[in-house]
């Protein structure tokens, strides 16, 4: 029995620019999503250290403002050797400016059932692929090897 040889679908220089333009906006969907629903978004807890403490500097109504007024803090509170704190000053920080990102840092915690999910998705995808071009993977086999 003679088979016919496989003869792949061609696609159109539209249908190219559609797909292209299309994988596209799925990419910067699939990076930007997240940060724009926040998802993404790492926290920041303030730890101060042993010592340290602020309060908020009154405006003249009596409202608190932005600005903090520290007690106890210095550099080394801070964990910050001479090097760093010169490095700081350098950046045009002093230690009050530099306090309020020190004692923020950021915490990156893994969400588990998330990439449960995300190994679940693409293991799903993969396979979804695999089924669905299962007859053209057959065909181009038998016209190699047979």
């Amino acid at each position: 029995m003679a088979t016919q040889r496989y003869n792949p679908p061609q696609q159109s220089k539209g249908g190219q620019i559609i797909d292209v333009a299309l994988l596209l906006v799925l990419v910067f969907l699939a990076l930007f999503l997240p940060l724009w629903m926040q998802i993404a978004v790492p926290s920041r807890v303030e730890k101060l250290p042993d010592g340290v403490s602020y309060t908020f500097k009154k405006d003249a109504s009596g409202n608190d403002t932005d600005e903090r007024i520290w007690t106890g803090l210095t550099w080394d509170k801070l964990g910050q050797n001479p090097t760093m704190q010169q490095q700081w000053e350098k950046l045009g920080y002093t230690v009050e400016s530099a306090a309020v990102i020190i004692t923020q840092p950021f915490e990156y915690d893994i969400d588990v059932e998330g990439i449960i999910v995300t190994i679940i998705v693409i293991g799903g995808y993969y396979a979804f692929v695999l089924w669905a071009s299962k007859k053209e993977y057959r065909e181009v086999i038998r016209e190699k090897f047979e």
